[in-house]
C-alpha cells in the first residue's frame, strides 16, 4: 500500500476514501467490503461483513480474517513511517477461535513495535456480540518506493 495520501491521523471517512479512491475497486480490502472506522500509528479499527466472505460450509473464511488483519496492520504501518513509503507485510499468522456465520466482524489492531524499519501489530477480531473470533499478528516492513523498484530489478 502506499503512503502518501495519508496523515499521521485519519478520520475514518479520509481512510475509507482512500481504500476506495479511483482504482480502489481493485484493492482487496475494497472487494471485501472492509471499512475503517478509526485509524492512528499506534491504533486501527475496522469492520468487515461475513456475507460474501464465506467459506464451503457458510462459515467465515479464516483467510478473510487474515485480510482484515493485513489490511489494518498495513495501514497503520504506513501512517507510521509517513510520506514515500509502502509498508509490505514480512509475517502474518491468525488463531481462529470460533465461527461465525453471519453479522459483521471487527478488527482492533494495536501496535506492539513501531521502529523505523519494522512495524508489529496484534489484531482482535470479534463478532456483533463481542466474542473474540480470531487473533492475529502481523509484522510489516516499511520500505521507500525506490527500495521496491530496485527489488524488481
Amino acid at each position: 500500500m502506499t503512503q502518501s495520501s495519508l496523515p499521521e491521523t485519519a478520520a475514518a471517512g479520509d481512510l475509507a476514501a482512500w481504500i476506495t479512491r479511483p482504482g480502489g475497486a481493485e484493492t482487496l480490502a475494497a472487494r471485501m467490503g472492509i471499512e475503517l472506522l478509526e485509524a492512528t500509528p499506534q491504533r486501527l479499527v475496522g469492520t468487515m461483513p461475513v456475507a460474501g466472505n464465506k467459506q464451503l460450509y457458510g462459515m467465515l473464511h479464516g483467510g478473510a480474517s487474515v485480510v482484515l488483519a493485513e489490511t489494518l496492520g498495513s495501514i497503520g504501518a504506513a501512517m507510521h513511517a509517513g510520506g514515500g513509503h509502502i509498508a509490505l507485510g514480512v509475517d502474518v499468522n491468525a488463531t481462529h477461535h470460533r465461527p461465525v456465520r453471519s453479522g459483521i466482524v471487527t478488527g482492533v489492531a494495536t501496535a506492539l513495535n513501531l521502529t523505523p524499519t519494522i512495524a508489529s501489530y496484534e489484531v482482535i477480531i470479534t463478532d456483533e456480540a463481542g466474542r473474540r473470533l480470531c487473533t492475529a499478528r502481523i509484522t510489516v516492513a516499511p520500505n521507500t518506493a525506490e527500495v521496491i523498484r530496485r527489488a524488481r530489478s
